[in-house]
């Protein structure tokens, strides 16, 4: 796998996933208690022995680039490398400094992926959970003679429509591609015949449609020429399509788990889901292990407490009398006694606080970092670092949509979010 490159992009404000964006790149937003978004891709690329990596971003990058520094170190052997490649001036363009889209970040960074011994070029998504053994997509794409392989998921019409659909051919040539489409009529010039699914050994269950998952390999000259002779700046809608009227594509059918983490509720589902019983994605797995960053820290404590189907993190305290049901649980959460957290993403803190700020704080009647007693939270996402005081009440019983802006506390999708470093005092009530 040493003549692979590996790109994976970071996105762009990640204003969908806004506010736990606000202060941070959508791949380094945290996930399932203690791993980035970034873990993901980066661990796939691992476990598949594509271990030279770029990740390509250019909002917030700080804590992204910190994350990936502490975490992804290699020995001097293997040639491995996880490098951040954040939008710079160069040179041969002094007028547009920002990545222009996916594909514009690529071409602003050729020059990386044109040093010797290169053959393939991996494009990746820096907001997707999925497990992934890229070297079985490789192999379609070597076996078909491919300029082009892109990795497809058997859809039905009702997921269809929030997708990118491929109408491929019985020797599975992409000949076709269309952006979401809406109606049935759409769906007809794009939908397979299920038959065609099943011949691959993968089982149709009312799914007619091909969908693009955003993961492409691409022959590295092939690459470079699109993006030399385009001024095109995104893949899924432009690069794409155009390489599928111009080039071979083919398709490399996944039937895992996949789910696209780009919105507030798709972040908040994914996160639960991973809790319960049989989760549809399993974080334990011997042969393709989730990296993420070693910490030294203590087992978590409970006092007392009851949890059901939850994701508890390391270094927490957990009070007598709290409920925890079908709720994550981050890092270093100090949640006091009789709280009740139940269908939430609480992400925990980034340190733990020395005794002498909480004795200012309490001074100055801030509460300390954590969840204090009598507080109750229900369906809602707590981002890091956050003060919650005692007999506060998160919920949202009126069903709102969207509120607040600037707020400590604000709804997306329907789901409280309280902003990192967010502060709500005692009795605090949504």
């Amino acid at each position: 796998m040493r003549n692979v490159i590996s790109l994976v992009l970071g996105g762009g404000r990640g204003t969908r996933l806004y506010p736990l964006t606000k202060y941070r790149s959508k791949p380094a937003v945290p996930l399932a208690a203690k791993y980035r978004l970034i873990d993901i891709p980066l661990s796939n690329c691992i476990n598949s022995g594509m271990n030279k990596m770029y990740v390509l971003t250019q909002f917030m990058s700080v804590s992204l680039h910190r994350h990936i520094r502490q975490t992804y170190r290699f020995d001097h052997f293997s040639g491995g490398f996880v490098e951040l490649l954040a939008a710079q001036q160069t040179m041969d363009d002094e007028n547009k400094a920002w990545y222009q889209g996916t594909a514009d970040a690529v071409r602003k960074n050729l020059r990386y992926i044109q040093q010797p011994g290169i053959d393939y070029v991996l494009i990746l998504s820096g907001d997707q959970l999925y497990r992934m053994d890229y070297r079985d997509l490789l192999k379609t794409h070597q076996e078909t003679g491919a300029d082009v392989t892109i990795a497809g998921m058997p859809v039905d019409r009702q997921m269809a429509s929030a997708l990118g659909i491929m109408r491929v051919g019985d020797d599975g040539r992409v000949n076709g591609f269309l952006e979401k489409p809406k109606t049935d009529a759409e769906i007809d010039m794009v939908k397979m015949d299920p038959s065609w699914i099943e011949a691959r050994g993968i089982e149709a269950r009312g799914r007619d449609c091909v969908a693009s998952m955003g993961i492409y390999i691409f022959n590295r000259d092939t690459l470079v020429e699109v993006l030399s002779k385009t001024t095109y700046h995104d893949f899924g809608k432009e690069i794409f399509p155009a390489s599928v009227r111009a080039k071979r594509v083919q398709v490399h059918l996944f039937d895992g788990y996949w789910e696209d983490i780009g919105t507030i509720k798709a972040f908040y589902e994914a996160n639960l889901s991973l809790a319960r019983h049989e989760p549809p994605f399993q974080l334990a797995t011997p042969d393709a292990p989730i990296y993420s960053r070693p910490r030294f820290l203590p087992p978590t404590l409970l006092e007392g407490a009851t949890v059901k189907e939850s994701l508890i993190a390391d270094g927490c305290k957990i009070g007598r009398g709290a409920v925890i049901e079908n709720s994550v649980i981050g890092l270093r959460c100090i949640i006091g006694e009789g709280v009740t957290i139940r269908n939430s993403v609480i992400m925990g803190a980034d340190v733990f606080e020395h005794e002498s700020d909480i004795k200012k704080n309490h001074r100055e009647g801030r509460p300390p970092i954590g969840i204090g007693s009598g507080s109750y939270i229900e369906g809602a996402i707590i981002d890091k670092n956050c003060r919650i005081g005692r007999n506060v009440r998160i919920i949202n019983e009126q069903r709102v949509e969207e509120r607040g802006e600037e707020e400590a506390c604000v709804i997306r999708d329907g789901i409280p979010v309280v902003v990192k470093e967010g502060v709500l005092y005692d009795g605090w009530r949504l």
